[in-house]
């Protein structure tokens, strides 16, 4: 009965204590990650513009860095012209892209009249190939189609859109406001030049990863909008440049895009065409192209320059896609990255960070310092 412990454990003194706090460091790091998806879950209308806002103001200053670089012989530009030159460099990206789309979109109105013919011709081919008897118009499916109730939804979501964006560009423009007096906060917070030097050390990192995910997202997108870009126009496809161009920002979006960058442009070479041989080739080139891309280089370089697991990766998105929909699928890696350098930082976590890593070398950044 000595070997027992006082709760009955067959333990040593020693053995029960290290049980304990294991135990209850599990229990505890259990209960924060459900609190955590509960408070994401439940608090999205909440926390989704707070986090694109985010998203977009470090974009903005990871920009204003690119441009801090370009010097006119010894002088670079001051701090605020660079922000300012990101800013608007933002503003006409935007507005390129209202203006491709727009126009775009008068160009298929135009074009209505060919597609429609072609998808009532593909219509009755695949009733009569499923053995149908009476083959329905696109007259007939439209009108089986709640118009009402689609537009209403569609209305709600072009005013909950609204909304967001608004609120998004509220939050930057404070960022923006606020962000000159960051250092002077962290200095009056953490006193201990020592401390204050490792966090500083730990934000450089967070920056230094996140940059290295969208300069891979960025040029691995750029690919593909090119690749995709020349086989339309290879077959004949119209509005390749916007399929181009809705190829890179779907590259944004793992998984989800690369599936969508694939049907797209091959659901329109389907309707343009009174052949199934530019949809066939169209899906066979594009096919490859976004898998080479996205499910064997992008991991590979994810891996290697970020240090996460490719299946931690996976397994990420598909967690936060569930939560916060496409929004999670894009902030996913950045919110990993920045999760697993802050887990590396606690002996009690360390071991989620050396998980979530490719390697299991969690050694870039430090343990803070215990004392001076």
């Amino acid at each position: 009965m000595s070997a027992l412990g006082h709760r009955g454990t067959w333990l040593g003194p020693k053995g029960v204590g290290f049980m304990s706090t294991r135990l209850a460091d599990s229990v505890l790091l259990l209960g924060i990650g459900l609190m955590t998806v509960l408070l994401l879950a439940h608090g999205r209308d909440v926390l989704i513009p707070i986090a694109v806002s985010i998203f977009v103001w470090y974009l903005l200053n990871a920009l204003a860095r690119v441009y801090g670089r370009l010097t006119l012989g010894s002088h670079s530009p001051p701090r605020w012209l660079c922000l300012s030159a990101s800013i608007l460099t933002m503003l006409a990206a935007a507005l390129l892209m209202v203006e491709v789309v727009s126009r775009s979109i008068a160009a298929v109105a135009a074009a209505a009249h060919v597609y429609q013919k072609n998808l009532e011709r593909l219509i009755t081919d695949v009733s009569m190939w499923l053995g149908f008897e009476k083959v329905p118009t696109t007259a007939e499916i439209v009108d089986r189609i709640d118009l009402e109730a689609l537009a209403t939804a569609l209305a709600g979501s072009a005013a909950s859109f609204a909304m967001t964006f608004t609120v998004v560009l509220f939050y930057v423009a404070f960022l923006l406001v606020e962000q000159k007096s960051f250092d002077k906060k962290i200095a009056a917070t953490i006193p201990d030049p020592k401390r204050r030097r490792h966090l500083i050390a730990l934000l450089g990192r967070i920056q230094s990863q996140i940059q290295e995910y969208i300069w891979i997202k960025f040029v691995i997108g750029l690919l593909a909008a090119v690749a995709t870009f020349a086989v339309l126009v290879a077959v004949g496809v119209d509005f390749a440049i916007l399929w181009a161009f809705v190829v890179f920002l779907l590259g944004f979006i793992p998984t989800i895009g690369t599936l969508l960058s694939i049907i797209f442009p091959s659901v329109l070479a389907l309707l343009q065409f009174d052949t199934l041989t530019p949809f066939l080739i169209v899906i066979a080139c594009l096919t490859p192209v976004q898998l080479l891309l996205h499910n064997w280089i992008e991991p590979h370089f994810m891996g290697s320059s970020l240090n996460l697991s490719p299946l931690v990766i996976v397994m990420g998105l598909a967690i936060s896609t569930a939560i916060w929909g496409i929004i999670g699928a894009v902030l996913c890696v950045p919110i990993m990255v920045i999760a697993g350098i802050i887990l590396a930082q606690f002996p009690g976590t360390r071991w989620i960070a050396i998980a979530m890593s490719s390697d299991g070398d969690v050694r870039g950044v430090t343990a803070p310092p215990t004392g001076d």
